[in-house]
């Protein structure tokens, strides 16, 4: 089974557009996680039929199915009070250009750093807010994740919408 972090690994991977050029260390230093959490998530995603170890692809339609009909019961967030931090779904890139923002708080994963004060939403993985700043396709990647697993029917069908578009480029 697979779990948050390993999502996190694998939508990194996605997230290159068919690049072969990486290898799981590099992968892992890029994104803050150790060597030892790419190579089990790539093990696992491989006996899901996610991952095709030999060609260093991913099954992008299966993945896509997957995050599309599972997040919000799988990786449901934990959300929390007011903090600064970083955008995240609607309130990210590519959505925040389709959605009007509303007087509510937008979506934040807590950074201190972070250029908007929002809504706490716990990110798959904690380093995601660091690495958000110094890879805007991953955060895209990240972010249209983040409104699958908590956005309304619009939003969820926005972001389905744009994480397919995302990853058609390198279908397999």
């Amino acid at each position: 089974m697979l779990d948050s972090a390993d999502m996190y690994v694998l939508l990194k991977v996605a997230s290159l557009r068919g690049q072969d050029d990486w290898s799981q260390g590099l992968l892992a230093a890029e994104i803050g996680v150790s060597s030892s959490t790419v190579n089990r998530a790539l093990k696992r995603a491989a006996e899901v039929k996610l991952y095709q170890p030999a060609r260093k692809k991913m099954n992008l339609r299966s993945l896509e199915e997957a995050l599309v009909h599972g997040a919000k019961y799988f990786m449901a967030p934990k959300r929390g009070g007011e903090v600064r931090g970083t955008p995240t779904a609607w309130a990210a890139p590519p959505l925040n250009e389709e959605i009007a923002s509303s007087d509510a708080l937008p979506p934040v994963w807590p950074n201190p750093i972070g250029e908007a004060r929002g809504l706490s939403v716990e990110p798959l993985h904690p380093s995601a807010p660091k690495v958000a700043l110094r890879d805007p396709n991953f955060y895209a990647v990240l972010a249209l994740v983040d409104a699958l697993r908590m956005g309304d029917n619009r939003e969820r069908i926005l972001a389905q919408k744009e994480l397919h578009r995302l990853f058609a480029p390198s279908e397999d």
